[in-house]
């Protein structure tokens, strides 16, 4: 089994968020994510919230979750942005997820199977979380928001994750602060063993499209 592209909820997800969404600034990438989201019919969401941003984000996921029927977690550092992410889901009149606070190891460790993960640049825990994450054997779909000052600094998708997954394709979307998707998938036994074999994985960005190409050398 594998995750399988849905049209038809992309654009149940899609539509619904553009109206829910038509008032709020900087929602020019929610859409997108609410669209992808509800595409690949993902059976567990995660987000991992920073405090200070907007909770668009958010409210496009919770969408796509509902027509999923899907669970959909969202991680804060501590109490403190507990109390200000729900207030600001409040004040947007959005239904509050099912909140998870703590550091990442614990967090991550007690959310299973997750299948489409987005995590905001803004959190310095970037890397753990991803690292850390429990990922489904059906593959993932991975993002990560704002991420243009912590993405310019050399990071790359295969060093996140894991060795009985593989990178198959990245790319990144010029709209917010930068938009940074990859899809992974679980490897074969044999192609998990030809992956710790290998000299080596090279990677190489498309300057023109913003892909990012990973081959074997």
């Amino acid at each position: 089994m594998k995750l399988v592209w849905s049209p038809e909820t992309a654009s149940k997800a899609y539509i619904d968020t553009v109206k829910t969404c038509k008032k709020l600034k900087e929602s020019d990438h929610v859409e997108l994510i609410s669209a992808m989201a509800g595409g690949w019919k993902p059976r567990m969401i995660v987000e991992a919230w920073s405090s200070g941003s907007n909770i668009t984000t958010s409210i496009g996921l919770g969408i796509a979750a509902r027509h999923l029927g899907a669970r959909y977690v969202c991680i804060v550092q501590n109490k403190r942005s507990k109390l200000e992410y729900e207030a600001a889901t409040k004040d947007n009149g959005s239904p509050i997820p099912e909140l998870m606070v703590g550091e990442a190891k614990d967090v991550m460790a007690r959310l299973p199977e997750v299948e489409f993960m987005v995590v905001d640049g803004g959190r310095k825990d970037l890397y753990e979380l991803f690292g850390l994450a429990k990922l489904s054997h059906r593959g993932a779909v991975l993002l990560c928001t704002n991420g243009k000052p912590r993405f310019t600094v050399g990071f790359r998708w295969n060093l996140v994750i894991k060795d009985n997954y593989r990178l198959v394709r990245s790319a990144i979307i010029p709209v917010g602060q930068g938009l940074y998707i990859a899809y992974v998938k679980k490897n074969r036994e044999s192609e998990k063993s030809s992956f710790r074999n290998s000299s080596r994985w090279i990677t190489r960005i498309d300057q023109k499209t913003g892909e990012e190409h990973v081959f074997r050398g």
